[in-house]
């Protein structure tokens, strides 16, 4: 019979055989988890495994509901409403000015970059995004003691974030259109990655010392993530 783990209320069927010790995970076609495991490796070491795996786990679930999610489409006409921090607001469109603003709590995009709308709109969430995070990057940085020398802000796909050594840390831009905790809850899972580059448990402790309901704000992230936009627009 073949044993079942569970991670976070996931069913992990364990399939028994072959004399590796070292276990594999897959996430299958239809988004169900396989283990392969030798018969010698413990139930124990077999759960500690799972859980060292939580985060890929999440990340290709995550990018499989999203090559099966229909994207979030916006069209670039006056009223279309854009998150910015968790709040909704409309999109006009002017012949005054140069660049996208935001102004008296509308979007504002120049007539003239309607054509290039997406890309223009990016790159406010760019630019704005990063002077939000900085001074926010600096004071959790040093809550996490942790050196993190460069805050970007970029299209990174399906991952929110990322961390690199030498303490470069990169934002999804569409990370900007949710409220600040879950910002945060961003941020701080990368910041927390220059002192613990893995998943396994010292980071999730890091992380639960930082932010204690961690676990409430990845689930919120799951979310609010899949109802995001992240740059198609109607023709």
């Amino acid at each position: 019979m073949t044993a079942v783990l569970e991670l976070d209320g996931l069913r992990v069927p364990v399939e028994i055989g072959g004399s590796s010790r070292r276990a594999r995970l897959t996430v299958e076609a239809d988004g169900s988890l396989r283990l392969r495991a030798a018969e010698d490796v413990p139930t124990e070491e077999l759960q500690q495994f799972l859980i060292s795996k939580r985060e890929w786990v999440y990340g290709k679930l995550a990018e499989k509901e999203a090559l099966l999610r229909e994207p979030v489409t916006k069209a670039l006409v006056d009223g279309e409403g854009f998150l910015y921090l968790g709040r909704s607001h409309r999109l006009k469109i002017d012949d005054v000015g140069s660049a996208v603003r935001l102004e008296h709590g509308r979007f504002v995009l120049p007539r003239h970059l309607v054509e290039t709308g997406a890309a223009s709109l990016i790159a406010w969430y760019q630019r704005c995004g990063e002077a939000w995070l900085r001074p926010r990057s600096r004071a959790w940085a040093e809550r996490l003691r942790v050196d993190a020398r460069l805050i970007e802000v970029a299209d990174l796909g399906h991952k929110w974030g990322s961390a690199m050594a030498g303490g470069r840390v990169r934002i999804h831009w569409a990370t900007l259109q949710l409220s600040p905790i879950l910002v945060d809850y961003v941020l701080v899972h990368e910041l927390a990655h220059l002192r613990e580059p893995h998943h396994g448990p010292a980071f999730w402790q890091l992380l639960a010392r930082a932010i204690p309901d961690c676990e409430e704000r990845k689930q919120e992230l799951a979310k609010q993530g899949a109802r995001l936009w992240f740059g198609k627009c109607s023709s």
